[in-house]
């Protein structure tokens, strides 16, 4: 019998495409499943323009055989079949699709699309095949054909025996290596974890036996070996169905199953698109962090499908960053598949599935921030981190998106409330958002440069996570209301000023010798407007605060970015009286307070101290 070369392309396209293009030897179960079903879709597509022709839905399935001994493992299909002309076109040309060619001849529109549009998933069979038989029986016809190839050496066609219509592969399974096991390829629940990670909803029944063992009726003792036929995959997704048929339990089954999370999700979001693009999908916004999730490991994404048959476990051009929390699956016809099925085409389907996606989880996110405040609030402790990560990130590009997302801790409510609840009670008089830093509430209700915002009755922000103050400093404001932080040099509040010129004159003079013994460690020292009961703190002059620079600093291969620091004195405090007496009298004292109280400044800003042993003899020497 003469060997044919196969025609489309070269021995070295095959080897490519057998061993590059695919990045999991698995797949080829699911490319030949998936062209299994396409062939029964045939049959069902010639019903419809054929009255001879009735579809019974009981009559088409797809069986996986495995054979151990030897090492054999067939697919059989009750579909269409093929003429040897078909096999020398469908499968003696590389990159041809019969599927294609017959979409693109019928052009059905009833729902029903054919997987095998590109025509070389069948040759993933030889990467773990070392022979290929495929014999098939086209529809109306008795004689049946038989192509067999051994992979790049070319293929033969001749006549062969099948009882009933359809196509039947049989793989030569390949002898193990040290790298790889191909033995797992004739494992029966190896098999069927295979199908039901891929090709779980496929349309058609997917058929295997089951062998093992029993006890024997009435007895205890005795065992009986045992084979069942058992129907592998569950054929119809749960986002296929009416929502109105399912119930919350449902989606938590589903979420679960698919092992999305070990919890239970707050809420679903079920889609049904239809328009510029058709796709289905679930989302699931989780209630807990999953272990990785805020680190380099953790790989955001959603299962994306094709007409039921799983493409990637984790497409993450479908998720923005900043929700990439949410986990669930999207299912397409839509979208154009490249040569593997493995890597999707970055085209226009894909963007507008990814833009739609984004804007659901979005409104969804407002909904439940509206109306289930709660669940609102468990979400936003495990996740606002990244929401505010995403407003800081692209340079503010999403920071509209997600403002009216975002929730920060209050000194008037106790408790998290969003930037418009804050702005909507503000007093007319109140010119600026005002915020505080630090590494707790508790600490931050200490701090001495909040005593004349709160004195005021203002509202106060606490930031307490090191992307706070960099995301509101990328958002820079909120309807027109500037934030402030209460470190900064202006915070707009009018004081009242106590102190005479005269008064004032000299304690510049005081205020200049100071910042002369602290040169280089701060850019001034002046008089404060903003201390009640407390006799010094740090503020900042730019755009860099000292949070920002502990943040900074702490981070690998850092600048050594620094905030330009202004050491506040309280003048109203007793502190202040002795810094004058000692002005006057003892400049070697003065030089003890100034150390004393910079340090005091730094402590109280959770700054290290630069000398803790010059510190604290400091301290010792104004207790003698």
């Amino acid at each position: 019998m003469e060997k044919k070369q196969f025609q489309a392309e070269s021995k070295r396209l095959l080897e490519m495409m057998i061993n590059s293009i695919y990045t999991q030897k698995e797949i080829f179960l699911r490319e030949l499943i998936s062209n299994a079903s396409d062939a029964i879709d045939k049959i069902y597509y010639k019903t419809l323009t054929d009255s001879q022709l009735v579809f019974d839905n009981d009559s088409y399935y797809i069986k996986i055989t495995p054979d151990n001994d030897n090492r054999t493992l067939t697919i059989r299909d009750t579909g269409v079949g093929m003429t040897a002309e078909e096999l020398e076109n469908n499968l003696g040309v590389i990159a041809k699709s019969g599927s294609l060619a017959f979409k693109k001849e019928h052009q059905a529109q009833d729902g029903h699309d054919l997987i095998g549009q590109f025509g070389v998933g069948f040759y993933s069979a030889f990467m773990v095949a070392d022979e290929v038989t495929v014999t098939s029986r086209a529809l109306g016809s008795d004689q049946a054909y038989k192509w067999t190839s051994t992979g790049t050496e070319g293929y033969t066609i001749e006549p062969g025996e099948k009882d009933s219509v359809g196509t039947e592969i049989v793989l030569k399974i390949k002898d193990n290596t040290e790298d790889e096991n191909y033995d797992e390829y004739l494992d029966q629940y190896r098999l069927k974890a295979l199908i039901k990670k891929y090709s779980d909803f496929i349309r058609y029944p997917i058929k295997m036996d089951f062998s093992g063992k029993r006890p024997v009726e009435g007895s205890d003792t005795e065992f009986e070996d045992y084979q069942e036929e058992q129907v592998v995959n569950s054929m119809v997704p749960i986002w296929r169905k009416n929502k109105n048929e399912l119930t919350p339990e449902d989606y938590e089954t589903f979420y679960n199953e698919k092992r999305y999370g070990w919890d239970k999700p707050l809420k679903h979001i079920h889609l049904s698109v239809e328009g510029a693009v058709t796709y289905q999908s679930i989302l699931f916004i989780p209630e807990n962090v999953p272990y990785d999730y805020y680190t380099k490991e953790f790989e955001k994404g959603l299962e994306l499908y094709s007409n039921g048959v799983l493409i990637m476990n984790k497409c993450s051009d479908l998720l923005p960053d900043h929700f990439s929390f949410v986990k669930g699956m999207v299912d397409s016809d839509s979208l154009s598949l490249n040569i593997s099925r493995e890597m999707l085409q970055h085209d226009r389907q894909l963007k507008l599935i990814a833009k739609n996606i984004a804007s659901k989880i979005k409104s969804n996110l407002q909904s439940m921030l509206n109306n289930e405040r709660e669940n609102y609030e468990k979400f936003y402790t495990s996740f606002g981190r990244q929401l505010k990560f995403g407003v800081y990130s692209d340079f503010g590009a999403q920071k509209d998106t997600l403002q009216d997302l975002l929730l920060f801790y209050s000194s008037k409510d106790k408790q998290l409330v969003t930037l418009d609840e804050y702005v909507s009670r503000m007093p007319e008089e109140q010119k600026y958002i005002y915020y505080a830093t630090g590494e707790s509430i508790e600490r931050i209700e200490k701090s001495p440069q909040a005593e004349v915002v709160l004195d005021k009755g203002y509202e106060l922000f606490y930031f307490t996570d090191d992307i706070d103050e960099f995301a509101i400093k990328s958002l820079r404001n909120y309807k027109e209301k500037w934030f402030k932080n209460v470190s900064s040099g202006d915070l707009g509040i009018e004081a009242e000023e106590n102190q005479s010129e005269e008064e004032q004159q000299e304690n510049q003079e005081l205020f200049a010798y100071m910042k002369e013994q602290l040169s280089g460690k701060v850019s001034d020292v002046r008089s404060s407007k903003r201390l009640k009961s407390h006799p010094v703190c740090l503020t900042t002059e730019g755009d860099v605060t000292i949070e920002m620079e502990k943040i900074l600093s702490a981070m690998p291969n850092s600048s050594g970015v620094k905030a330009s620091k202004v050491l506040e004195i309280n003048p109203q405090h007793d502190v202040f009286q002795s810094l004058q007496a000692a002005f006057e009298n003892d400049k070697e004292k003065l030089n003890l307070y100034t150390a004393l109280l910079y340090n005091q400044a730094l402590l109280i800003e959770g700054l290290q101290v630069e000398d803790p042993v010059e510190f604290t003899n400091d301290i010792c020497k104004i207790m003698v």
